[in-house]
């Protein structure tokens, strides 16, 4: 998949092209249809599926103070999109400028003059340019005469619920799991580098591959009942983790711990993905080092428990 970083970075070669625009924050059901519906009409017209996507997200920008909380970081979301099929991503920074373009010059800038759009696909509640202004139906209007399609999909609802960001956002603090792959059509994870942290875990007799997160992720801290996910271990292995700050030592920034069951790899500077399998307890703080070492075998053997149950085959 190309990335292409701003509107000054696009080529001739960029123009012919289906289009949607959104953030694609967790590539839920929705998410999936609309793209499943660009793969077939950018084989209809033999040109690219292209997405454009915005970082930070537009209420990241606006909400500054209180900003929702991400489902994929940004590298998250550029794998997700890849592994369904988008060929091209127009990432476009979110400021002042973009916060003030028109919903025409928006249009006629990125659709027209970058991209050359042969058809775009939104959600049918998308709106853009300053002030929320464009619609669908400013899409179609323009779309008729600069010679492109645009159309709007439907929701997608499951069990009678929308299938949405925000549904999947409420699932995740919860944490319902379940719901969460429900709405995602797999199980949730987490993907990162690991890197050097206190080695705490490793005193504790439960060496961890720490993720350094920067900001929280939607997904409720707590202990997970895990599989590890690298390039030595493509089929994953169970283990439990920890996500969240650490109250017990003080600390604020955000973390997660995992501790893989029976093996002991070398995973610095390895890319590591993290799938949640079962929620086992919120994040506590403890009287001291003694009562979380007590604490993370107790979780361990939990995790463990989980695992075994889950390859029980049902009644």
């Amino acid at each position: 998949m190309e990335l292409i970083r701003g509107l000054h970075n696009l080529a001739p070669r960029h123009r012919g092209s289906v289009v949607s625009i959104g953030n694609f924050d967790g590539l839920h059901r929705g998410h999936q249809a609309l793209i499943a519906r660009l793969r077939s009409l950018a084989a209809e017209h033999r040109v690219p599926l292209t997405v454009v996507t915005f970082e930070p997200m537009p209420r990241e920008y606006f909400q500054r103070d209180n900003p929702p909380p991400r489902i994929a970081d940004l590298r998250g979301k550029l794998r997700d999109l890849a592994a369904f099929g988008v060929e091209r991503v127009l990432l476009l920074p979110f400021g002042p400028r973009l916060a003030a373009m028109s919903a025409d010059a928006f249009v006629q800038q990125v659709l027209v003059d970058g991209l050359g759009a042969r058809a775009v696909i939104v959600g049918d509640d998308f709106r853009f340019g300053a002030k929320r202004v464009g619609d669908l139906a400013l899409l179609k209007a323009i779309g008729s005469t600069a010679g492109f399609t645009a159309d709007g999909l439907g929701t997608v609802t499951l069990d009678g619920e929308r299938s949405s960001s925000t549904a999947l956002r409420t699932a995740l603090g919860l944490p319902d799991l379940d719901a969460v792959a429900r709405l995602l059509a797999r199980r949730y994870r987490i993907t990162g580098r690991v890197r050097h942290g206190l080695k705490l875990g490793r005193e504790l007799g439960m060496a961890t591959a720490n993720l350094h997160l920067g900001r929280p992720p939607a997904l409720a801290h707590g202990v997970y009942a895990v599989k590890a996910y690298w390039a030595d271990a493509p089929d994953g292995l169970p283990g439990v983790a920890s996500l969240g700050v650490r109250p017990t030592l003080g600390l604020t920034t955000c973390l997660l711990e995992t501790h893989v069951f029976d093996v002991k790899p070398n995973l610095y500077g390895q890319e590591i993905a993290i799938e949640f399998h079962q929620f086992l307890r919120p994040q506590l703080k403890f009287d001291g080092l003694d009562a979380l070492a007590a604490q993370m075998q107790a979780d361990g053997l939990d995790a463990r428990t989980h695992f075994t149950a889950e390859l029980m085959p049902s009644s």
